[in-house]
């Protein structure tokens, strides 16, 4: 019997690389966005009969609601739960002029979305039938945004910062039940969310910004992923992954 990962963000970017990475080491995936389907649905060919699409808002309730209950179809239980969901400001402003709007938006998915399907996951698989002493494991990406200022996105920032303390929290209140809750904080990676600053961070990285001087890929964050969903890291929990080229090293 296949193990059931639930992850978000699925279309592209981190999330499709993650859901590709977890089918390869035969995961069964059900995948939330909010993509329509048709759009994207090229993308999933080749996952046949180990994917379930799921279009839905994070930031509202009634759709976690339906994606826990989609994976729950497949065996019953929930192994593992990927919060790669996230958006950045709409619109970079400084810190002086940011506006409510776009603080409620981002931190409505990025934090608020993310505690709550946690939550939900985590009432499922406190039920699971220990394996080897585990009843699950949840990885949430966050950012090295969650401890970098960056006051042109303020709300990104601080909507990070929180998913470092959900991690926390949960990993907790969750070790009694065997479920291992780890945070991977990617750092400059190609996807969607970065391609309009390419030229500036492509010039930081030639300019000696990162010890390993290329641009992160998908990829380096879905093998973490795995890495920490494959039972190979049992006594592991609350822990942040630096996934970011050694960008947190301090250097003189």
């Amino acid at each position: 019997m296949k193990k059931v990962a639930i992850v978000t963000g699925c279309a592209g970017g981190i999330g499709y690389a993650t859901v590709q990475k977890l089918i390869e080491n035969d995961y069964f995936v059900v995948g939330m966005d909010v993509a329509e389907y048709d759009g994207v649905k090229d993308r999933f060919v080749d996952f046949k009969k180990s994917f379930r699409y799921v279009r839905g808002d994070l930031s509202i309730a009634e759709h976690r609601e339906i994606l826990c209950k989609t994976a729950l179809e497949e065996t019953g239980r929930i192994d593992a739960l990927v919060n790669v969901a996230g958006v950045a400001p709409s619109v970079r402003a400084d810190l002086l002029e940011m506006s409510e709007e776009s603080y409620d938006r981002v931190m409505g998915i990025n934090t608020k979305g993310t505690l709550f399907l946690t939550q939900t996951v985590a009432n499922v698989m406190k039920e699971n039938e220990a394996v080897d002493g585990i009843r699950g494991y949840i990885v949430n990406i966050s950012s090295m945004s969650a401890y970098t200022s960056s006051v042109n996105r303020g709300e990104y920032c601080i909507s990070k910062a929180g998913v470092s303390m959900i991690t926390t929290l949960f990993a907790d209140r969750l070790a009694e039940y065997g479920i291992m809750v780890n945070e991977i904080r990617p750092g400059i990676i190609a996807t969607g969310m970065t391609d309009t600053v390419k030229e500036k961070y492509d010039n930081l990285i030639e300019g000696g910004l990162l010890p390993i001087k290329r641009w992160g890929m998908p990829e380096d964050i879905a093998s973490a992923v795995y890495a920490l969903c494959s039972g190979a890291l049992p006594y592991v929990t609350g822990q942040s992954v630096d996934v970011d080229g050694g960008f947190h090293i301090q250097r003189l």
